[in-house]
C-alpha cells in the first residue's frame, strides 16, 4: 500500500541541521528533476523580490520566504516528518506513533512536493515555499514539470499494492493513474453530515484524513483492494460508503458528524 498526501503550505523552519543533500534522497530517478526546480526557484528568489513575491502569490507578512527560497541550497534541513505542520499532519502526528507505525509509514506514506516530487517522512529536506499551482520563470507550470516526471517513481513506490491517493486537486495534477491502474487506486472524500444535509468541510477533511492514515498504520493492515480497504477502516470505526470506480479510482466516502 502506499499512501500519497498533499504538502501543507505552511511548514516548520529548522534552525539546525545540514543543507541539503538531493543525492540522499529517495526515488532517486528524480534527482534531476529536483535540481531543475530548485535551480529556478534559487534564481527567481534570488534576483527581484518584488517579482518572486508576486509570482509566488505571497503577501507582505510573507516576503521573508522570498530570502529563504533564495538560499534553499544552504538552508539547514530535517525530516520531511518535521517539516510538514497543519490539521492534517497534527493529527497524523507521525512523530508519536509506535515504533512499528513508524516504520510503516516510512514504507507506506509519501508526500507530494512542488520542490522535491515526491518524499518520504525520513528524507531530510529543507522548507520551502512554493504552490504547486505557480509558474516559474525558467522552468514553466510547476504541476507540469511533475508531469513530466512523477510518473515513473509513484509505480516504482507503489509496486503491485493498492493506491491511497488523499491528494488535493492541486497535487493530484502532478500525476494522474492511468486506466490500467484503476481497479487499485482508492480516494477518500470526507464528508461532515449536520441536519441531515452532507458537505466538505476543509478541517473536517484534513483533520479526518490525518486520523485515518495515523489508524491505519497503527493497525497494521495491508488491504489490496478498495473494497478491503473500505472494510477496514469501518473495522476501525468510521462509517464508510464505497462508490463506484471511477476515472480517478474507486471513491470512499467517509461520513463524519463531529470532529
Amino acid at each position: 500500500m502506499l499512501i500519497l498526501l498533499p504538502p501543507s503550505e505552511g511548514k516548520a523552519l529548522p534552525t539546525r541541521g545540514g543543507p541539503l543533500d538531493l543525492a540522499a534522497l529517495s526515488s532517486p530517478e528524480l534527482t534531476d528533476a529536483r535540481a531543475a526546480v530548485i535551480a529556478a526557484l534559487v534564481e527567481l528568489c534570488s534576483d527581484d523580490a518584488d517579482k518572486a513575491a508576486e509570482v509566488l502569490g505571497l503577501g507582505a507578512s510573507l516576503r521573508d520566504l522570498v530570502q529563504h527560497n533564495a538560499g534553499l541550497q544552504e538552508a539547514p534541513s530535517t525530516r520531511a516528518d518535521a517539516i510538514y505542520t497543519g490539521v492534517l499532519y497534527d493529527n497524523l502526528d507521525l512523530a508519536t506513533l509506535s515504533t512499528a507505525g513508524k516504520r510503516r509509514a516510512t514504507n507506506r506514506v509519501a508526500v507530494i512536493s512542488s520542490v522535491f516530487g515526491m518524499v518520504r517522512p525520513s528524507d531530510v529536506i529543507p522548507s520551502y515555499r512554493l504552490s504547486g499551482d505557480v509558474t516559474v520563470p525558467g522552468l514553466g507550470s510547476v504541476a507540469g514539470h511533475w508531469r513530466d516526471h512523477l510518473g515513473p517513481a509513484v509505480l516504482d513506490a507503489l509496486g503491485d499494492g493498492l493506491l491511497v491517493d488523499l491528494r488535493s486537486t492541486t497535487y493530484a495534477n502532478f500525476w494522474r493513474p492511468d486506466a490500467a491502474l484503476l481497479g487499485r487506486v482508492a480516494t477518500v472524500r470526507v464528508l461532515h453530515e449536520h441536519g441531515g444535509k452532507r458537505k466538505v468541510v476543509s478541517h473536517f477533511n484534513k483533520a479526518t484524513k490525518g486520523r485515518l492514515v495515523r489508524a491505519l498504520l497503527e493497525d497494521g493492515a495491508n488491504p489490496r483492494t478498495p473494497a478491503k480497504l473500505a472494510e477496514k477502516l469501518r473495522d476501525l470505526g468510521w462509517f464508510v460508503e464505497l462508490g463506484e470506480p471511477g476515472k480517478k479510482g474507486t471513491q470512499l466516502d467517509v461520513v463524519v458528524t463531529e470532529l
